[in-house]
């Protein structure tokens, strides 16, 4: 009886985690083949680079700012049917993106994209944390999650590349788009049994979230959450402004989403990489060298020509990714476990925040002093981090 359990239990998990993971492929690769379609949206409609900063500004605004709404919503309608329900969205979006005849009507798209993408992370999160109650097996399956979204990230903005070399970019936004579809239908096909527990720890977690909110005595959280803020505003904002600098370079479409696919490959090694050696050499230590490497890579792209680019892609990537990765590990080791929870919603919704408003901000700066600079200026922006690793010495075993 016991066995029969144990295997029903099992299989449950699984089936949840390639949900899980399937989603997190699909709408993290959705998110970012918009690099690839930038530069040919600059040119098609004859926008700024504010303009184009904005529309990324649009997809992932709407993403970070209805993430705790849908963790609202997702208790009244269920995880699986909510996150469903996103799949088809943002599935829709992507799709009629090949129909669209103006930036208004390509700004709506992205809007409503991000609104599907924003139920993603916390509910496939949520569902892959439940059906794993062992602490062990539930981190190797969040593991195993992450790793699936930066094989979206791998996979997606590639397969963009080749369908626009091979076809057009409305092709490739349809294709994408049915794409979307089909793996809703297998999300549905292998969630369609699966019984949901429901949660009722509002009270206690409300509670618990008051002291993370203010600074006294949650000095490192908040420096912390700072270094995650500039990081992932370097990240999104750079990411925005790299296929324009290798257009400079004179890369066409594909050698373009080839250099993508370098950098987020590197971002998955990265985070395997950089874990190891906060490890072995300590949180803060890894945080400071990954930085650093960030802002010489980010130099030498703007400086070098094409060939060592491409060389380089792949370890802005670890850094980059790198980063991120140990910033999200560290957030428990510095708040009781009463207050994880809200800490991880204030962290996340403050770096995904700063990712959405910087490609807007770096792109009036593109548009003012030219590309070029803001690129100098984000480089540059990134050594900010450093003088806030100072709170946090001592704080990690």
């Amino acid at each position: 009886m016991n066995k029969s359990c144990d295997s029903t239990e099992m299989t449950t998990g699984k089936k949840v985690l390639f949900a899980g993971c399937l989603a997190h492929l699909i709408h993290d690769g959705f998110s970012d083949m918009l690099y690839i379609f930038f530069p040919i949206w600059q040119v098609q409609f004859s926008l700024t680079f504010a303009e184009i900063g904005l529309l990324k500004t649009l997809f992932s605004g709407s993403l970070a700012g209805f993430q705790v709404p849908a963790g609202y919503l997702a208790s009244r309608m269920g995880e699986v049917k909510l996150l469903l329900l996103g799949t088809i969205l943002t599935s829709a979006a992507v799709f009629l993106l090949g129909w669209a005849a103006a930036p208004i009507m390509v700004g709506c798209l992205l809007v409503i994209g991000g609104l599907g993408s924003s139920t993603q992370h916390p509910l496939s999160s949520s569902l892959i944390s439940s059906a794993y109650p062992d602490k062990a097996e539930r981190r190797t399956a969040l593991s195993t999650f992450n790793v699936a979204g930066d094989f979206g990230k791998l996979l997606l903005p590639g397969m963009t590349a080749l369908l626009i070399t091979q076809y057009d970019w409305m092709t490739a936004s349809h294709v994408l788009g049915i794409l979307g579809m089909i793996s809703v239908i297998v999300i549905f096909l292998i969630t369609k049994n699966i019984r949901q527990q429901s949660s009722s720890n509002e009270g206690k977690t409300k509670t618990a979230a008051l002291g993370c909110f203010a600074w006294k005595g949650n000095q490192s959280f908040w420096s912390l959450s700072m270094i995650g803020v500039i990081d992932s505003a370097t990240r999104m904002g750079f990411l925005t402004f790299f296929p324009f600098l290798l257009q400079e370079k004179g890369a066409q479409v594909s050698l373009i989403g080839l250099a993508l696919s370098l950098v987020f490959a590197g971002g998955a090694a990265g985070k395997y990489i950089c874990g190891k050696l906060a490890t072995r050499f300590g949180i803060l230590r890894t945080v400071v060298t990954t930085e650093m490497v960030t802002t010489l890579c980010i130099l030498g792209i703007l400086l070098l020509p094409l060939e060592p680019v491409l060389l380089l892609a792949p370890i802005l990537g670890i850094a980059l990714n790198g980063t991120s990765s140990v910033l999200y590990g560290s957030v428990p080791e510095l708040v009781s476990e009463e207050q994880c929870k809200q800490a991880f919603a204030i962290f996340y919704t403050a770096t995904i925040g700063s990712g959405a408003i910087s490609p807007f901000l770096y792109g009036l700066a593109s548009d003012m002093v030219g590309v070029n600079i803001a690129v100098v200026l984000i480089a540059f922006v990134v050594l900010l981090t450093l003088p806030l690793t100072l709170p946090l010495r001592g704080k990690f075993a």
